[in-house]
C-alpha cells in the first residue's frame, strides 16, 4: 500500500527506537494519527523522549509538529526516576529522604541529630547513676535490698512497657513534639526524686523519669535512619554508641563521687539542670524533620504488651531479689503471665499489620539480617548489665572498698568504648559488620572467662584491664550490629525497629540481671549453709555467674560468624506487600 512507507519513519511498537534518518522524510506528511501514535509510544515506555522529538521536526509544518497536550510524550518511569510529588509511605514520612538522596541536611536540621545526642546523653547517664547508690540508699532510708532494688527495677519495668509504644508515637507526631514530652517527663522525674523525703516518692519519681527515657532512645535512632544516608550512617550511629557507653560509664563515677561528698538527693540534683537546659535548647532548635500520619493506637495492644514486657521483666527483676520468693506476685508467676501475654500480643500484631496498623510491627523480622543482630545484641546487653551489676557487688562486698573506689575502676572502661566507638563507625562503612563483630565477641567471650578467676584476693589492676577489654569487645560489636540490623530495614519500618531494639535491650538487661544476681546468691546461700565465710561464699557465686555469662558469650561468638551486610532498603513501591 501506499501509506505504508510513510508509517516506516515513526518509532517502532516493540522498542527498537527510530528508523534511520535517511527514512524520516518519508514520515514527514503523517498526520495527527502518526503524532498521536509515537506519543502512545512514549507512555508504554518503548523509547526515551529525545528519541520521540527529533524525527517530529523533519519535514512539518510548525503547526502539525507537536501533538495535543493529552498526547504528550513523556519519559517513562523507571526505578531510578522518583516522581514529581513523592509518595507517602506507610509511616506518612516522604517517600524520598535526605538519608535516601544523600542530600545535605538543611543548615537549621543540622541541630536535629546533636540536641538529640547530648539529651540521650542526660537520661542514660541518669539510668545507670543507681548503680553504686543503691547500698547507701538502703542504708540512708532504712529498706532492704530486695526493696531498694526496685529503683532500678520499676525504671527497667516502665522502659520496657512504654518502649513498644515509641514505633507509634514517631509516627504519629513530629519529632520536635515527641522530644518535648520526653524531656519535660524526663525533668519532671528527676525533680520529684530530687524532693523526694521517702522511698516511696523516690520511687514514683524514678518511674515518670522512665517514661521519659523509654522515648528518648527510639526517637533518636529513627531520626538518625530518616537523615543520615547509608553510606554515612556508620559514623552517626558511632556517636550513638559513645552516649551509650560513656553515660554508663560516667554514671557510677559521679554518683560514687557525689555520695562521697554530698546526700544522696544530689545525684538527681546536679543532672535535673542540665535536663531542663536540654528541653529549653531543643524546644527551641529542634524542626520537624519528619511528616507524621494520622494514626489511631489499638488499645488493646497497649494492654496486651504492658502485660507481656512488663510481667517479663518484673518476673526477671524478682528472681534476682532477695525477697522473690515472699513478693506479691512470685517471678515465676510473673514470667508465665509474661510469656502467655507475648504470645497474644504477637498474634494480635500479626493480625493488625495487614493493614498496617500494629503497635509494633513484627514485618521487622523478616530481615534475617535484623533477626540474627537481635539476637546478638541480646545477648551483649546481657554480657554488660551483668558485668555492671556483678562488678559493684565484688569489688563493695568482696574487696570492700568505697563506691568512689567503684565508679573509678569501671570508668576507664567506658571511655574506651567511646573512644572507639568512632573509629568503629568509620570502619564499618568501609567494611561492613563481620570484620568488626566476630573479634569483638570473641574478646567479650575470653574476658569473661577470664573473670571467673575473680577471688578474695585479686587486685583493682587485673579487674581494671579486664573491664577495659571487655568494653573494648561491647565497643567493636554494638555500633555495627544496630546500625546493620536498622539499616536491613525498609524506611517505613524504621521506628518499628528502633522500637524492636528497644526493647530488647531492656528485656536482656533485666534477663541479664536476673540470670546473674540468680546463680550469685544461689550458689553463695549454698556455700554459707556449707558453712563458708560472706565473703569466701560471694566470691564463689560471682565465679560460678561469669562462668555461665563465660559460656553464653562463646556461643555468641560462634552466631557472628553469620553475620553480614544487608543491601540498602528502599520504600515498597504504593499498593505492594513489603517484605521488610
Amino acid at each position: 500500500m501506499e501509506g505504508r512507507p510513510a508509517v516506516q519513519g515513526r518509532p517502532s511498537r516493540d522498542g527498537e527506537g527510530p528508523l534511520p534518518a535517511g527514512k524520516d522524510a518519508a514520515s514527514a506528511g503523517t498526520g495527527a494519527r502518526r503524532g498521536r501514535g509515537r506519543a502512545s509510544a512514549g507512555r508504554n515506555g518503548n523509547i526515551p523522549a529525545f528519541a520521540m522529538v527529533a524525527p517530529e521536526s523533519a519535514g512539518r509544518r510548525p503547526g502539525r509538529v507537536r501533538p495535543r497536550s493529552r498526547a504528550r510524550p513523556r519519559a517513562p518511569r523507571s526505578a531510578h526516576t522518583p516522581p514529581s510529588t513523592p509518595r507517602r509511605t506507610v509511616t506518612g514520612q516522604p517517600e524520598h529522604t535526605a538519608a535516601e538522596t544523600g542530600a545535605e541536611p538543611r543548615r537549621g536540621d543540622r541541630f536535629v541529630i546533636p540536641l538529640l545526642l547530648s539529651s540521650a546523653f542526660v537520661v542514660i547517664l541518669n539510668e545507670t547513676i543507681m548503680s553504686v547508690a543503691l547500698p547507701v540508699l538502703n542504708r540512708d532510708l532504712g529498706i532492704p535490698v530486695s526493696t531498694g532494688q526496685w529503683l532500678t527495677s520499676a525504671f527497667m519495668l516502665v522502659m520496657a512497657v512504654v518502649i513498644p509504644v515509641t514505633g507509634f508515637l514517631l509516627q504519629r507526631f513530629h519529632v520536635r513534639q515527641v522530644f518535648i514530652a520526653a524531656m519535660t517527663l524526663f525533668s519532671a522525674g528527676t525533680l520529684i526524686c530530687f524532693l523526694a523525703p521517702g522511698f516511696a516518692v523516690l520511687l514514683l519519681g524514678r518511674i515518670v523519669q522512665a517514661g521519659g527515657t523509654a522515648i528518648m532512645m527510639p526517637l533518636l535512632m529513627t531520626t538518625v535512619l530518616n537523615m543520615v544516608p547509608a553510606d554515612r550512617r556508620g559514623r552517626t550511629m558511632g556517636n550513638i554508641s559513645i552516649v551509650m557507653s560513656v553515660a554508663p560509664a560516667v554514671g557510677p563515677t559521679l554518683s560514687g563521687f557525689i555520695l562521697s561528698v554530698l546526700d544522696w538527693r544530689w545525684m538527681f540534683g546536679i543532672v535535673l539542670p542540665i535536663a531542663v537546659l536540654s528541653l529549653i535548647i531543643g524546644t527551641a532548635f529542634i524542626r520537624n524533620v519528619t511528616e507524621p500520619r494520622p494514626a489511631a493506637v489499638d488499645v488493646l495492644s497497649v494492654v496486651v504488651s504492658a502485660f507481656a514486657f512488663g510481667g517479663l521483666v518484673y518476673g526477671f527483676s524478682g528472681l534476682g531479689g532477695e525477697g522473690g520468693g515472699t513478693a506479691a506476685v512470685p517471678p515465676w508467676a510473673a514470667i508465665a503471665v509474661g510469656a502467655v501475654a507475648l504470645v497474644l500480643f504477637i498474634a494480635r500484631q500479626l493480625r493488625l499489620q495487614r493493614d498496617d496498623r500494629a503497635l509494633l510491627d513484627l514485618r521487622v523480622f523478616r530481615s534475617g539480617a535484623f533477626s540474627l543482630s537481635i539476637v546478638l545484641v541480646a545477648v551483649s546487653f546481657m554480657s554488660l548489665f551483668g558485668a555492671i551489676i556483678l562488678l559493684p557487688v565484688y569489688i563493695q562486698n568482696v574487696l570492700e572498698r568505697d563506691p568512689l573506689v567503684t565508679g573509678l575502676v569501671v570508668l576507664p572502661g567506658g571511655l574506651v568504648m567511646g573512644l572507639i566507638a568512632p573509629v568503629v563507625g568509620r570502619l564499618f562503612d568501609r567494611y561492613g559488620p563481620r570484620p568488626l563483630v566476630s573479634p569483638g565477641a570473641a574478646l567479650v567471650a575470653l574476658v569473661l572467662w577470664g573473670m571467673t578467676l575473680l577471688g578474695p584476693g585479686t587486685p583493682l589492676a587485673y579487674l581494671v584491664a579486664l573491664h577495659m577489654l571487655l568494653s573494648l569487645g561491647l565497643g567493636f560489636m554494638f555500633t555495627p550490629l544496630l546500625t546493620g540490623a536498622l539499616g536491613s530495614l525498609r524506611p517505613e519500618l524504621y521506628s518499628h525497629g528502633s522500637a524492636v531494639v528497644g526493647t530488647v535491650q531492656q528485656l536482656a538487661a533485666a534477663a541479664g540481671t536476673a540470670m546473674f544476681v540468680a546463680v550469685m546468691s544461689a550458689v553463695a546461700a549454698g556455700r554459707i549453709g556449707a558453712g563458708a565465710g560472706e565473703i569466701a561464699a560471694q566470691a564463689g557465686g560471682i565465679h560460678v555467674a561469669f562462668q555461665l555469662g563465660a559460656v553464653i558469650g562463646t556461643l555468641a561468638f560462634a552466631a557472628t560468624l553469620f553475620v553480614r551486610r544487608a543491601p540498602e532498603q528502599r520504600p515498597a513501591p504504593e499498593g505492594e506487600e513489603q517484605p521488610a
